[in-house]
Formats: structure tokens, C-alpha cells, sequence
């Protein structure tokens, strides 16, 4: 049996390689806490001037990223909308309402990832004695790998404006989004008022998100991430692997694309699984569930480490996986359904 490891979990799996450790090692750094670790400013000066906002905070995981900013947009008691799918609604522990007293109002997505405007529209509550008044709505894009269209990010803007609520995206996946449309990612975040982007995802950075809007919001947000215990203090170590990932692992984000197409095309010619076409670099198989406890074991017991439950399996490309890689996955792939 090979010995190789190939890691489809999550484009959160990436090494640094060897240019992005020697970027870490000569970041010149001071304490971030201060704001006078020059490595952490320049990254948070390049992402505000890339997505044409006028300021942004480096933390230590889109999770405190999305925190920070629901947290900045509304206070105790008050509410945000966001999709019943969305990570800061159904994969964050349920931070805001814990930790910032702010409740949730999950929205069902449609099967290509929106929210219908029309329900978002009834869920927003008035400012009256008996609900929690709604203060922001919250996309994301991607959501499990599909592209939410321009036009309908810029219409759920428009609803938001009409109501008086923040607008805020969790663009952890900005980039590969970025890349499916062929647009820049100024124009992609442009009906936002804040951004959350992730540079440990597709970009391969070891650790850290990064947290852009206004100047008045991301100075309040740098006092609630103190308060939160994101003070990093020599940080630029970490934000040195941010700007090289921006410089070098944005527009390869394609090569993923493709790896993942190709990974599809390959895994539908299997009867027993339903494979849905990826927009970006996320798959998810479907099968009978008393196949697929037995098939994701099978695979990561031969090294093909993948996420499944339930009858669902979830495979991610990424910059540690080649076309070598997903050859010996569907080789797998073929070997299980044989036998």
C-alpha cells in the first residue's frame, strides 16, 4: 500500500512553502497591539487599497473576523440576518449571540447559494418594544464553492440601504470567486460596507483573516479584538505569509479550479455517486449512506483524506494537490467500487 498522503479536507491543509518561509523569516515585525509592527500595516494597507476600503485589521481566523464585525455593526440585543448555510451563522459556535449578546435570523438558501430578498425583507424586524432590531444583513461568497452573481450582491445592497442595515460579506473565499467571475476584487466587495477575507484558505497562508471597511468600524473592531484576545503583538511574522500569498497564490487559484473539474468529471462516472459540478475548488459527493461511511474509511485508510457523514462527502482542491494527486484519488476511487 502507498504510503503517499493526499489531503482533499480543506484548502485550510496547505504548508508554507519555501518562498513563503523565507518571507517569515526576514519579516521585519514591532508590536502589533501598539500598531507599529510595519509587516502587519503594510498587509492591512494593501488589503484596504485592493478591496478600495478605507481600513482593515489582521486577526487570527475569519472566525474572529466575522465576529469582529458583527460585533462592530450591532450592540447587545440587537439582531443580523445571514443564511441558515453560512459559516458565521451555523459554523462559529454561536459567537455573536454568546459572546456579543446579537441575535441570529437564519434565511433558507436557494440551491445556487442566494438568499431570497423577499424573505430577507419580511425577516427584517422594526426597532420597536418587542424585537431584536435588525441591524445587518450578512452574505457569503463562496458558499460551499458556488458564486453568488454581481448583480444579486449589488440588489441584496440595495435592500440593506433601504432598510438602514450594515452590509457585511464573509468573502473568506473572495479570491477564488474573484477568479471564477474574472473581475477584481474591488468591484466584487465594492456593495460592502465591511469584508472579511481569509488568507489561510485557497491563498495558503499558515494563519490569519483579515478584517476591511471604514476606518471608524476597524478602529472599533482593533478595540473588540483586544477585548477578545486577537492582540497577536509581533504579528508580522504571520502577515509577512499574507503578502506573499497576495503576490504569488491568487491568480493560481485557477490551476484549483480545474484540478477540481477534473476531479468531478472523474468521480461522476461513478453510478453510486451524485457529484455536483464545482463553480471553484469545493465538490460535494452524494451516495447512499450505508456507502459512504464505508467509502470515505476506505479512502483515508489509503491516504485519500477527505470530509464525509451522512452520506455526503465534501473534496477540496488546493495548492498542495496536483494532477498526480487526483489521479491516485480516482485510481482509489475505481479500486473500492471494483471490489
Amino acid at each position: 500500500m502507498s504510503n503517499a498522503i493526499y489531503d482533499f479536507r480543506s484548502d485550510t491543509v496547505t504548508a508554507p512553502g519555501a518562498g513563503m518561509r523565507a518571507a517569515m523569516a526576514a519579516a521585519e515585525v514591532g508590536d502589533d497591539v501598539y500598531g507599529d509592527d510595519p509587516t502587519v500595516n503594510r498587509l492591512q494597507g494593501r488589503m484596504a487599497e485592493l478591496l478600495g476600503k478605507e481600513a482593515a485589521l489582521f486577526v487570527p481566523s475569519g472566525t474572529m473576523s466575522n465576529l469582529l464585525a458583527l460585533m462592530s455593526h450591532c450592540g447587545r440585543g440587537d439582531a443580523f440576518i445571514a443564511g441558515q448555510k453560512a459559516h458565521c451563522y451555523a459554523d462559529e459556535r454561536g459567537n455573536a449571540a454568546v459572546l456579543g449578546s446579537i441575535q441570529p435570523q437564519p434565511i433558507t438558501h436557494e440551491d445556487d447559494g442566494t438568499l431570497r430578498l423577499d424573505r430577507v425583507e419580511a425577516a427584517i424586524h422594526p426597532d420597536d418594544l418587542h424585537s431584536a432590531p435588525t441591524r445587518l444583513l450578512a452574505l457569503q461568497n463562496t458558499l460551499g464553492g458556488k458564486v453568488l452573481p454581481l448583480e444579486y450582491m449589488h440588489a441584496a445592497g440595495e435592500l440593506a440601504r433601504k432598510h438602514g442595515l450594515s452590509f457585511h460579506l464573509d468573502g473568506a473565499r473572495a479570491f477564488n470567486a474573484c477568479v471564477k467571475l474574472g473581475v477584481d476584487i474591488a468591484e466584487f466587495t465594492a456593495p460592502f460596507d465591511t469584508v472579511s477575507i481569509c488568507l489561510s484558505k485557497g491563498l495558503g497562508a499558515p494563519v490569519g483573516s483579515v478584517l476591511v471597511g471604514p476606518k471608524a468600524l476597524i478602529d472599533k473592531a482593533n478595540r473588540n479584538r483586544k477585548m477578545l484576545g486577537g492582540g497577536m503583538r509581533q504579528a508580522g511574522i504571520l502577515a509577512a505569509a499574507g503578502l506573499y500569498a497576495l503576490d504569488h497564490n491568487v491568480q493560481r487559484l485557477a490551476e484549483d479550479h480545474g484540478l477540481a473539474k477534473k476531479l468531478a468529471e472523474g468521480l461522476a462516472k461513478f453510478a453510486a455517486l451524485t457529484v455536483t459540478v464545482p463553480d471553484t475548488n469545493i465538490i460535494f459527493v452524494g451516495m447512499e449512506e450505508r456507502i459512504e461511511a464505508r467509502f470515505t474509511r476506505y479512502l483515508n485508510e489509503r491516504g485519500v483524506r477527505i470530509n464525509g457523514s451522512y452520506g455526503q462527502q465534501r473534496w477540496v482542491t488546493h495548492l498542495d494537490v496536483d494532477d498526480g494527486a487526483v489521479d491516485a484519488a480516482l485510481t482509489h476511487v475505481a479500486a473500492f467500487f471494483e471490489a
